[in-house]
C-alpha cells in the first residue's frame, strides 16, 4: 500500500535522495543497509537529542516528530551500537542509532547518551525514477553504488591520513587545522572521510577550514563502513580526489585502530599503505599514544609523522611523546600552524607552500 505522509526532518544520511518534506511511503519493508524509512519519534531525551539534516544543521527531535532516516548498523564505544533487524512492518519500533539519522535495533547504550530515541516505522520512503509513470521504487542512501573492485590511482598527489586511537580522540579538529594551515600557504586541499557511521558533520568542517572539496562514504550507499568495503571506499575517493589534481588529500578514518569500521583492513591493504605519504595518529591519552605507534610501527610497517589528541594538551603529553616514542607532537588546538607545517613538511610540500606564500 501507497500512501502520502508530511515530515518534519530529513536526516543527513538521506541527503542523496533529494526528498521533499511531502513524501509517498509503502509498508513493503526490505531490511537493508541505506534502505530510506520514515519514522515516529516516540520518546523525549535531554541529551544526544539532535539529528543532523541535509543542509548539515542541528535539529532538536521532541516526541511527535515523523522523520526520515535510513537503515544501518553501529559498533560505537562511546555511543550506541546495533544491528539491521531481520524483518519490519509498519508499527514496529526500532531506534536512532545516530545523530546523522541511522535506524536499527540498540543492542547496547553508553550511559552518558542516555537510552536511544525509540521510533515507529511508518514505511519505506519511495521515489520515482521513472520519468511520466507512478512507479515508486524504495529509496536508498547514496548517490551510486560502491565499486567493490575499484582500483587505485592517487596520480602522485600526496595523501595525509588521520588515525585514532578511539572515536574522540581528536582526529576531525586535526584536520581541520591541517587544512587551514595548508590553505593559508597557498594549498589546494580536498578531504573525504573512509570510514564510521554516516554523518556529514566532520567533511562540513573540512569544508570551513578551507578543503576545496570534500566525499564521505554514505555518497556511495554505504551507512555503515566494515573491513569489507572500507578498502574499497578508500579506493575509490582516493582517485576520484586525485583527478582533481589538488596539491594535498587528508582524509580522516573514522573509530580507532582496532575498530569495527574497516580501519584495519585499509592499512593492511598494500597498494592503499604505499598511497599513503604521511599518517597522523591523534591520541586521547600517552598510553594511547604508545599503544597507537607500537600498533602502526609493528602491525603495519607504518612510522607516524606527527602525533596529536587530547595526549597533548599540554607540555607533559607532548615531552613524553617526544621523548619516549620519537615521534613530533603537537596539539591542533593551541598549536594548529605548527602543527599543519609539520605535515607539509612531512609530505614534501614545504618548497611549494613558500612559493606559493611569496606570490599572494
Amino acid at each position: 500500500m501507497m500512501k502520502s505522509i508530511i515530515v518534519d526532518k530529513i536526516a543527513s544520511v538521506a541527503q542523496a535522495c533529494g526528498l521533499s518534506h511531502e513524501i509517498r511511503i509503502s509498508t513493503d519493508i526490505s531490511c537493508e543497509e541505506g534502505v530510506v524509512l520514515a519514522v515516529e519519534v516516540l520518546t523525549d531525551k535531554a541529551q544526544y537529542n539532535t539529528l543532523e539534516l541535509t543542509s548539515g544543521r542541528m535539529a532538536k527531535l521532541a516526541r511527535g516528530n515523523v522523520i526520515v532516516g535510513a537503515l544501518g548498523h553501529r559498533k560505537a564505544l562511546f555511543g550506541y551500537s546495533g544491528h539491521l533487524p531481520e524483518k519490519l512492518a509498519a508499527g514496529d519500533v526500532i531506534q536512532m542509532l545516530n545523530i546523522g539519522g541511522v535506524l536499527g535495533i540498540c543492542d547496547s547504550a553508553n550511559p552518558e547518551k542516555g537510552r536511544p530515541f525509540e521510533c515507529r516505522v511508518l514505511g519505506s520512503v519511495l521515489h520515482f525514477p521513472y520519468l511520466g509513470e507512478r512507479i515508486g521504487v524504495p529509496a536508498r542512501a547514496g548517490m551510486r553504488k560502491l565499486d567493490l573492485a575499484a582500483t587505485l590511482d592517487t596520480a602522485g598527489v600526496p595523501v595525509v591520513a588521520l588515525a585514532g586511537t578511539c572515536m574522540e580522540a581528536g582526529k576531525t579538529a586535526a584536520a581541520c587545522a591541517m587544512i587551514s594551515r595548508m590553505r593559508h600557504r597557498g594549498l589546494t586541499v580536498d578531504g573525504f572521510k573512509a570510514t564510521g557511521v554516516s554523518l556529514r558533520r566532520d567533511i562540513l568542517a573540512m569544508e570551513d577550514s578551507g578543503a576545496r572539496r570534500s566525499m564521505i562514504f554514505t555518497d556511495f550507499g554505504v551507512v555503515t563502513t566494515t573491513a569489507k568495503n572500507g578498502p574499497a571506499l578508500t579506493r575509490t575517493m582516493l582517485t576520484e580526489m586525485a583527478a582533481g589534481k589538488p596539491d594535498v588529500i587528508v582524509f580522516e578514518l573514522g573509530d580507532g585502530l582496532l575498530g569495527a569500521y574497516g580501519v584495519e583492513a585499509i592499512l593492511d591493504a598494500p597498494d592503499i599503505r604505499n598511497a599513503l605519504t604521511a599518517v597522523v595518529l591523534s591520541a586521547n591519552d600517552p598510553v594511547a599514544a604508545w599503544g597507537g605507534v607500537k600498533l602502526l610501527r609493528d602491525r603495519f610497517g607504518i612510522e607516524p609523522a606527527v602525533v596529536t589528541g587530547p595526549s597533548t594538551d599540554n607540555t607533559v603529553g607532548v615531552d613524553i611523546i617526544r621523548e619516549q616514542l620519537g615521534v613530533p607532537a603537537f596539539n591542533a588546538l593551541t598549536s594548529g600552524a605548527a602543527l599543519g607545517d609539520c605535515v607539509i613538511a612531512a609530505v614534501g610540500l614545504d618548497s611549494v607552500a613558500h612559493a606559493r606564500e611569496l606570490a599572494q
